[in-house]
């Protein structure tokens, strides 16, 4: 007995499967009235396209025209605590301003926290970093390094840097593969904070053991980063110093770890920022989900950059600034109450900055009742931290800010013995930013665009793209200078993280070393980015 439900699906299917090649046929051919070829190849017109860098689309520096598709910005999935502080022994917060390293030959990830002494040692101001290692990222262990002493023992897993006479932390590491000498493999720095102490530099084997370099530290406030881009071999130093409106992030660079530019202002907050935080600050002061503030007096309502780490990824430098949101002064404290969001940013020169997502929050703090750490301050991550085909953020997140030192008749929110921890959200690679095509549909429009690259020399023999198109499909065409086609893909369907583009007219392969355009024509979907191999 024939079933007609079963027929009928037979049917549909097969209708939608016609239209759907029907569609990918009529894409291209309707967007090749719309989108002109780049007129010219000259100098200012043509980018160049590493082979394996991943090309993201935060920026419009390697885009000749686009039609139809918009940015979106995507924000990380916070997995929640992967280190919390050790209370048995008085630490209150555990604090990073770094990213797990990996050691190739250990097999394992290394990570140096700050901010973690101990009760009675941080009030005697010695100063020393926790050390960890994991295999996977998300189990950490206290490996013994029996380099400081604590309540009569060294089986622990403090560290300490002496510079300039002093101990401190070993906060902000990297880790050098390409210095000759083994000895300098990994390397640190400490600024001369608020003029208070001298800092400096030290370089070390294997994170524990330390050597002081005699380059004196450059002076800046208290918050610092230190980051290497390796593909132009180039240290980054980012210290935290005054601006129009406040604290800013100032730059120094280096090719050798010992001779350092003079320090350069490289990003702060501006009028825009203060309109966008004061909507900020009343929105949160109203809504009961979160975590409460002490003051709130709108006269010093200010929006500043408390903390910031740019980093090399693939093409761009990324950096995910902590916007400082002051509510009012607390005399108990002799600061500020307030709190952070993450905003995310990119830059090509580290000079110039793009503000992705209309300067909305990148990650933000999490209301109360989850068990979440960071519900008020936030510290930015300081690299991403590439696992197969996610990028993995380690960044600090606390409970209150300094309400642990008022008097003990204040009745509001207090520092709790377990107040800061290293947190762990997780996004798809490269997946900062997108291009989407289908945002017009609730409108009646289009669910296809399409954008144009500028003109570059085709360096590989495969060309990937990242998609995110389980309802849509991806186009690709190679255009020659004039506009004709030299190769023209099958459709792309589904999420693929790392999409090889099949070809159905021509062959990229035979054209590596010639000058053309890509044409991506997008149905309904997300384009992250595309490379070569």
């Amino acid at each position: 007995m024939l079933n007609w439900a079963i027929l009928m699906r037979l049917v549909m299917c097969i209708a939608l499967l016609v239209a759907m090649s029907i569609s990918s046929a009529l894409i291209a051919q309707d967007f090749d009235t719309k989108l002109q070829p780049v007129p010219a190849l000259d100098d200012e017109t043509t980018i160049t396209v590493p082979l394996g860098q991943r090309q993201l689309f935060l920026d419009d520096e390697g885009i000749a025209q686009m039609i139809q598709l918009q940015r979106a910005m995507h924000q990380p999935v916070k997995r929640g605590a992967v280190i919390r502080p050790d209370v048995s022994i008085g630490i209150k917060a555990v604090q990073i301003r770094m990213a797990p390293i990996w050691h190739p030959e250990k097999q394992v990830w290394q990570l140096w926290d700050c901010a973690a002494e101990p009760d009675d040692l941080h009030a005697a101001g010695y100063m020393f970093s926790g050390y960890y290692e994991s295999p996977d990222g998300l189990h950490w262990s206290k490996p013994v390094v029996s380099d400081v002493e604590y309540r009569g023992s060294s089986t622990n897993n403090f560290v300490s840097v002496v510079m300039g006479g002093k101990r401190h932390r070993a906060e902000s590491i990297v880790r050098d593969e390409t210095d000759p000498d083994p000895n300098r493999r990994y390397k640190t720095l400490t600024p001369n904070v608020f003029r208070a102490n001298k800092g400096g530099y030290a370089v070390s084997p294997d994170g524990i053991h330390w050597t002081e370099i005699s380059s004196p530290g450059i002076y800046g406030g208290d918050e610092w980063n230190l980051t290497f881009d390796e593909q132009e071999h180039l240290f980054l130093q980012y210290l935290k110093r005054g601006a129009k409106h406040g604290r800013a992030i100032w730059l120094c660079t280096s090719k050798d770890f010992e001779n350092w530019s003079e320090p350069e202002l490289i990003f702060e907050a501006d009028d825009q920022d203060q309109e966008l935080g004061a909507k900020r600050i009343k929105a949160r002061l109203a809504d009961p989900a979160f975590q409460p503030l002490i003051a709130d007096d709108p006269q010093a309502y200010n929006v500043d950059v408390y903390h910031m780490c740019p980093f090399r990824y693939e093409s761009h430098y990324l950096a995910m600034p902590a916007m400082y949101h002051a509510v009012g002064r607390v005399p108990a404290l002799n600061n500020t109450d307030g709190f952070h969001v993450l905003e995310l940013v990119s830059s090509r020169d580290l000079k110039h900055w793009t503000r992705q997502g209309d300067r909305q929050a990148f990650i933000a703090p999490s209301p109360m009742g989850g068990g979440a750490y960071d519900l008020t301050q936030l510290i930015s991550p300081a690299s991403a931290v590439v696992r197969d085909d996610e990028l993995w953020f380690y960044y600090t997140g606390t409970k209150t800010r300094g309400a642990g030192s008022l008097s003990d008749d204040y009745q509001g929110p207090k520092i709790e013995q377990d107040n800061a921890a290293i947190c762990l959200a997780v996004l798809r690679r490269d997946g900062f930013v997108s291009l989407e095509a289908g945002m017009y549909l609730d409108l009646g429009g289009p669910d296809n665009g399409a954008v144009l690259t500028k003109p570059f020399k085709v360096l590989g023999s495969k060309l990937l793209v990242n998609l995110d198109a389980p309802e849509g499909e991806l186009l690709v065409e190679v255009l020659e200078k004039n506009g004709e086609v030299l190769a023209r893909s099958a459709p792309v369907q589904g999420d693929q993280p790392r999409a090889e583009v099949k070809w159905e007219q021509g062959e990229v392969a035979e054209l590596t070393g010639k000058a053309v355009s890509l044409r991506f024509t997008l149905r309904n979907g997300h384009l992250y980015s595309y490379w070569f191999e």
